[in-house]
């Protein structure tokens, strides 16, 4: 399957750090290295599964982690003096973060701001409230929390499913048309429940594929209640109020 997609919403990999950090409660100036690493990797394999555009600095910054993970196993050396047993490699990572942490929450007080006056297509996790929605506020799902939860449903499929041989052929431009059919019929779609009657890892990827293409097209909202929680699917609140004129 290529189907390469380069999605507005798409982070960089410090912003994929942040969400790792985020979403285990690390300590910021103390991360585990290794579990770190280990997540991060998992996270690249998959966006490679799926046949994402990855950007460059995501594989520079899986080097760097490797690099800094390897130091940290290293036995500190005794020939060196205090000061260089006292560095802690992760200094320079954890620098950045704090940086890049503080500048990207600027922005998106900003964004926030200009999103406030003009009413488009947000991209951040800022509270989001539908009209007519009687529960209230709502997060914006990243790219990251939909990864997240695609492992989670990859990991509950039956390997079998995976190596079976069918002759149908799972497109995503197919998927994308089913979802937006299905959507006509239900305003809100859970993304856990897309996948229950899949057949094959062909129409797993492509049905996932299919949601990060309407999102790009901004076809469809996807929220939490919570962040890191149940992801909801519905269409973009544009094209509702253009249906309903």
């Amino acid at each position: 399957m290529t189907h390469k997609i380069k999605l507005e919403v798409f982070e960089g990999p410090l912003d994929l750090l942040l969400y790792l950090i985020k979403k285990e409660e690390i300590n910021i100036y103390d991360i585990p290295i290794a579990k770190i690493t280990e997540q991060y990797l998992e996270y690249l394999n998959l966006m490679q599964l799926l046949d994402l555009k990855l950007a460059g600095e995501f594989l520079v910054m899986a080097s760097t982690l490797i690099h800094i993970k390897s130091k940290m196993l290293l036995p500190p050396d005794e020939q060196e003096g205090e000061e260089e047993e006292l560095f802690d490699p992760r200094a320079e990572l954890v620098r950045k973060l704090l940086e890049y942490k503080k500048f990207k929450e600027a922005a998106n007080r900003l964004e926030f701001l200009e999103k406030e006056q003009g009413k488009t297509f947000r991209r951040k996790a800022v509270p989001l409230v539908f009209e007519g929605d009687e529960e209230g506020a709502y997060f914006e799902a990243s790219l990251f929390d939909l990864i997240s939860a695609f492992s989670k449903i990859l990991k509950t499929i039956p390997k079998e499913k995976f190596f079976e041989l069918m002759h149908d052929e799972f497109t995503v431009e197919k998927k994308v048309h089913d979802l937006l059919h299905i959507l006509v019929d239900k305003p809100i779609i859970y993304f856990s429940k897309l996948f229950e009657q899949a057949r094959n890892k062909i129409e797993v990827i492509a049905t996932f594929l299919a949601v990060l293409e309407l999102i790009r097209l901004k076809e469809i909202i996807i929220r939490q209640k919570a962040q890191f929680g149940e992801i909801e699917i519905l269409r973009h609140p544009e094209h509702m109020e253009a249906k309903s004129s």
